[in-house]
């Protein structure tokens, strides 16, 4: 009887094990993937950790965009760095941005997490993708749907998040800019909502959601193509052995590429972030100045009238190059970050009840 009992928890042990590392491991831990909580805490260090190190590229890339005719960067740089405090001054507004980037991220993450689930679960066939990676090369977490799919998901996400961090978005430019001269992001709100009521708090979101959907969506399409493309190369791979099978009793080990997931997602997130970042930064312009200047625009198309006629075509691309730079690098940390802390979290807290039901 103890024999058949130790044989049975061997068979147990051993089933789970293989299970855990079997095709069927996308299912197994798909319990801490899907946990809203997790993904928001994820979102979270992701996105405060871009948003202080980046504070001085997103300071410098307000200063431009506010100008009527566009500044230079190097006129920009060298006018901070002459005030007395240089150093304090290119992290002006760091508290707002670190809010508004790590509660937005957390909030984008855990909604993009939920709609993507939804469509891999429940969704129409035409929204999913058809296969999964391979469990070998797989470096994302999330499940892989179509590029309507991406798209759509993305900018829903990214519009929802937007619209609850409007505020933070709208003390966060204004404190950063020398248009205005608020002591701190507490008395840059009160005057805010004294002077314009609480609308506005939410002056520019109709360029802002215009901006962020495309953003967004295209973002998630352009991340997911780059990482297909870089895994089917062995992007920042390592050479490891595998068995394929067995001949003559004996098994037959190749080498193969596996690519590097941090490596992967961080050139998907840089490239996919440059791509995004040039097709919509007109609407983060005018954004920016409907924000500034509320009294002088009434809304988003007669902010672009007003621009065009006023400083011409180059306005609508003032910081273009800042931004690229920005966006790359934070899209590719924030996305890298996320992606890492799921990867880890599956691996170390596999779903216990779905494998014990598996198991024999």
């Amino acid at each position: 009887m103890s024999d058949g009992s130790t044989n049975g928890a061997q068979l147990k042990s051993s089933t789970c094990m293989s299970l855990r590392s079997g095709p069927l491991q996308t299912l197994l831990t798909s319990n801490i993937a899907s946990k809203p909580t997790f993904h928001f805490a994820a979102g979270l260090a992701s996105g405060l950790s871009s948003a202080v190190l980046l504070q001085p590229a997103d300071l410098l890339k307000t200063r431009i965009q506010q100008a009527r005719q566009t500044s230079s960067l190097l006129t920009t740089v060298r006018k901070i760095l002459a005030s007395p405090q240089p150093i304090r001054g290119l992290w002006r507004g760091t508290l707002p941005s670190a809010l508004r980037t790590g509660f937005g991220s957390a909030l984008y993450f855990s909604s993009l997490n939920a709609l993507r689930q939804g469509v891999a679960n429940r969704g129409p066939f035409v929204l999913l993708h058809g296969h999964r990676d391979d469990n070998n090369t797989r470096t994302s977490a999330l499940p892989r749907l179509s590029h309507t799919a991406n798209l759509v998901t993305g900018a829903i996400a990214r519009t929802a998040a937007g619209f609850v961090m409007m505020p933070v978005t709208v003390i966060k430019v204004r404190y950063e800019s020398d248009y205005y001269a608020y002591r701190s992001i507490w008395g840059a709100g009160r005057d805010i909502v004294r002077s314009e009521g609480f609308r506005g708090l939410f002056y520019g979101f109709g360029a802002t959601a215009i901006r962020d959907a495309p953003y967004a969506g295209l973002y998630v399409v352009f991340y997911e193509q780059s990482k297909k493309n870089l895994n089917s190369l062995g992007f920042g791979g390592s050479t490891t052995l595998s068995t394929s099978g067995e001949e003559n009793g004996k098994s037959n080990p190749k080498r193969r590429l596996v690519p590097s997931s941090i490596s992967v997602n961080f050139v998907s997130g840089a490239l996919a972030a440059g791509f995004a970042t040039a097709i919509t930064n007109p609407f983060d312009v005018v954004k920016t100045r409907l924000q500034l200047m509320p009294n002088k625009y009434r809304n988003m198309m007669h902010a672009v009238r007003l621009m065009l006629r006023e400083d011409g075509a180059r306005s609508l691309f003032g910081g273009l190059g800042l931004r690229m730079g920005r966006k790359a690098i934070s899209s590719a940390l924030a996305w890298t970050v996320y992606e890492e802390l799921i990867l880890k979290a599956e691996k170390r807290w596999p779903d216990q009840d779905n494998i014990e039901q598996l198991a024999p």
